[in-house]
């Protein structure tokens, strides 16, 4: 008997009957050789932290634009506290760790500079339909390793798909917008908690509001600190959790759903959207719209970019050029965007 397989049959005699077993995952697009030690959702986490993609999102914004303070959160920072949350809930409940845990780290891959301001952009200048989850999938599938991509398992790939919630329910009524995995459904959930836990955090750090502004409600429920926040948030999760028709489904109480409700909606008015936030995204934004167009007219340039960054060329004519200058600036830090920025639209002093 293999490692691996010593793996996948203490899966079998540990995790609850609503886990995703390794062993029975619908596979990977492309067949491989099996792994002799690595089951099939731990190779696809090692994957992904190897990945170009994955060290980028050390230099990408979550909401404050490069930040000058060593302790604001990144995409990087946000998508381990992610990763360290579903792990916790689908430790508890019994479930795959390694399913949670890849899903976690995948899930922003594709996420654009600027934080949701480049999206914003790519959506005006390239197409409505742009998201940032549907890039972390084409990250995977196309883009990594000169277009070879990662060759992740289903349930991998379809919980980075399906991660994202937008500004809908923290638990949608709607199954098809939920992931095919209990695993994928809850890190849905453990990205709302990060980033109410943490956004909250650095906004308060960074004076764009003060504690004493966080309603009351919110703090009476979910706790003063992020500890306190981030542990009530899990337990009730957890405890609330239950099971219903012979699945398992994901729950919380009233109480502490409204309170998170209540936070989210006071952090889009209060932090997203507030001046000092604001004004900076819009620079961002016009900067991400100029780069576009450049590269847009300038394909040796573009073909330059993609080799530097080792993704995708495009040396045929598979897919349009707009396709590939979004994938181009979906896939930019926000230090690598304003360093060439610099270098193409700033005049160069004459020595």
């Amino acid at each position: 008997m293999s490692i691996r397989e010593e793996f996948e049959k203490r899966e079998k005699s540990f995790m609850s009957p609503f886990g995703c077993l390794s062993s029975e995952s619908r596979g990977r697009k492309k067949a491989e050789k099996i792994c002799p030690i690595r089951t099939a959702f731990q190779l696809d986490r090692e994957r992904i932290v190897y990945s170009n993609a994955f060290r980028r999102l050390k230099r990408k914004t979550q909401v404050f634009l490069s930040p000058l303070g060593d302790h604001y959160r990144t995409r990087l920072t946000h998508t381990l506290e992610v990763a360290q949350i579903a792990r916790s809930v689908v430790r508890a409940m019994r479930l795959n760790e390694d399913l949670a845990e890849a899903i976690a780290l995948g899930h922003d891959l594709g996420h654009t500079p600027f934080g949701h301001s480049g999206e914003t952009a790519l959506k005006e200048i390239f197409s409505p339909s742009f998201s940032h989850n549907e890039q972390s999938l084409r990250v995977v599938d196309v883009l990594e390793r000169k277009g070879k991509g990662l060759n992740l398992t289903y349930e991998v790939r379809d919980g980075i798909l399906k991660h994202s919630k937008g500004y809908g329910k923290i638990i949608p009524d709607d199954p098809e917008e939920l992931p095919c995995t209990a695993e994928g459904r809850i890190v849905r959930i453990a990205d709302i908690m990060a980033y109410l836990n943490h956004d909250l955090d650095d906004a308060i750090r960074s004076g764009v509001i003060r504690a004493n502004q966080v309603p009351d409600t919110c703090v009476k429920i979910l706790g003063k600190t992020h500890s306190e926040r981030a542990r009530n948030m899990i337990k009730d999760l957890v405890f609330s959790t239950q099971m219903k028709g012979g699945e398992l489904c994901l729950n919380m109480s009233d109480e502490v759903y409204a309170a998170m409700t209540l936070l989210r909606q006071f952090l889009y008015e209060n932090v997203y959207r507030s001046p000092q936030v604001h004004k900076e995204f819009i620079k961002a934004k016009n900067i991400l719209t100029e780069l576009y167009t450049y590269f847009l007219n300038n394909p040796a340039k573009l073909r330059k970019g993609l080799s530097d960054m080792e993704m995708k060329t495009f040396n045929d004519n598979s897919e349009s050029s707009p396709r590939i200058v979004c994938d181009f600036i979906a896939s930019m830090t926000d230090r690598y965007a304003l360093d060439i920025y610099s270098k193409i639209f700033f005049p160069s002093p004459l020595v």
